[in-house]
């Protein structure tokens, strides 16, 4: 339960101001914040009403490339709205009638009274609250913004600024947010707002608006080191190790994957096969890469001539060795990995294999088809599968080929 001082006249019934006088007042109900001045050391501060708030926060790192765009952005908007601004709080005076009249009496106590923070701060937010509810969400925006100049010290601050910033994110007007939780990082205390820090979710969202790998590595880093009982390691690793290949540091991605595999829970919600397809690329990272072939007709006529010499050895040693799948047209490639160790050569032995001349239609640049037929397995036509190999970690083995597996019976 939390204590807090402040205007009587904010709470009266029906919402009618009543008095100015300030009075002790249990909020239940309320949002608790905490104003952490450091990771170590957290000074509790009182309550307050934040209605349907979304919690965004600004990264410790300001892009050099979004710099120029958001102050660009960010003085014509700032131009527009003080030249219509005055000194006046008629400013602000904007909305249904009662909604003006609210204002109007809180504007005054504002200025009359309010010495404490906390006292200034349920101000501050109804009034930015009736303004944005008024449908003037660039006056609450002025109106937070010029308080904060005013008073830098306030502990709230970042608060204040959190919500200019929302506001700009809701407006899509995405680098003028950005260079707020960039402000808000830099610039003023933590606050805890129903137990979440304001700078890991300004951390969070940055990551999200920023573009560039080497800022959101950063993000990334500031969030382990500073926030790491509230982070899924297994997903921040897997999303460093993107972020990293992105760079084209692949070494360092290596070793987000390898982290990444030491949480087999984790789940990617946009990618469920992240697990298999991470295992798949580090055993390929791993592995001598023997197989594969400088173009596609040179693996293609080496595998005609071991069918035809019925070379098992030949055919075995051009078999991927990492990630090899033997599987129907009708199955996922995440279930067909128990298959590919079935025993090639038994069939080839027994069989009578023949091929096609040339490769099946739906070969393009990146993937061929080769129909064999005559196997003595239970269905008699495969299809000999190739790709192109993505492995832009070392040149000598990007855009080769190998072949990667087989599909059983006809075309789909």
């Amino acid at each position: 339960m939390v204590t807090l001082l402040h205007h009587q006249s904010l709470y009266s019934e029906g919402g009618k101001i009543i008095g100015s006088h300030h009075a002790p007042h249990t909020c239940p109900n309320y949002y608790h914040i905490e104003v952490a001045h450091s990771p170590k050391c957290k000074a509790s501060k009182p309550v307050f009403p934040a209605s349907g708030l979304e919690i965004l926060i600004s990264p410790l790192y300001n892009p050099p490339s979004m710099k120029g765009r958001v102050l660009s952005l960010l003085s014509i908007s700032l131009f527009f709205l003080f030249a219509r601004c005055s000194s006046q709080d008629s400013y602000y005076l904007v909305g249904p009638p009662e909604k003006v009249k609210e204002t109007r009496e809180l504007l005054r106590l504002l200025q009359g009274g309010a010495k404490e923070d906390a006292g200034r701060f349920v101000l501050l937010n109804q009034i930015a609250n009736n303004l944005k509810a008024s449908g003037y969400p660039d006056r609450m925006n002025v109106f937070l913004t010029s308080y904060v100049e005013k008073h830098p010290k306030d502990p709230f601050n970042a608060y204040y600024l959190f919500q200019v910033a929302r506001n700009y994110h809701d407006q899509n007007a995405l680098p003028i947010a950005a260079y707020y939780y960039n402000r808000i990082l830099q610039n003023h205390p933590d606050l805890l707002i129903q137990g979440k820090s304001i700078h890991l979710m300004c951390l969070q969202e940055l990551i999200r608006l920023t573009k560039e790998g080497e800022y959101r590595i950063n993000y990334y880093k500031e969030m382990q080191a500073r926030f790491p009982n509230q982070l899924d390691p297994g997903s921040t690793f897997y999303y460093m190790g993107k972020t990293y290949e992105t760079l084209g540091e692949w070494e360092q991605a290596i070793q987000m994957y390898n982290k990444f595999l030491k949480y087999p829970d984790t789940v990617i919600p946009e990618n469920p096969e992240a697990q298999r397809q991470v295992s798949s690329l580090l055993a390929f990272h791993a592995s001598d890469k023997r197989w594969t072939r400088e173009s596609l007709d040179e693996i293609v006529k080496e595998i005609k001539t071991a069918i035809d010499q019925k070379d098992v050895r030949a055919l075995l040693n051009l078999r991927a060795q990492v990630n090899f799948f033997a599987m129907s047209w009708e199955q996922d490639e995440s279930e067909s990995y128990a298959q590919a160790s079935f025993d090639i050569g038994t069939f080839l032995r027994g069989s009578i294999v023949r091929y096609a001349d040339t490769l099946d239609i739906d070969s393009n640049a990146r993937e061929a088809y080769l129909e064999t037929w005559g196997w003595t397995y239970r269905i008699a036509t495969w299809y000999l599968y190739f790709r192109k190999i993505n492995y832009p970690q070392d040149p000598s083995i990007h855009g080769r080929w190998e072949w990667a597996g087989i599909f059983f019976g006809e075309k789909l």
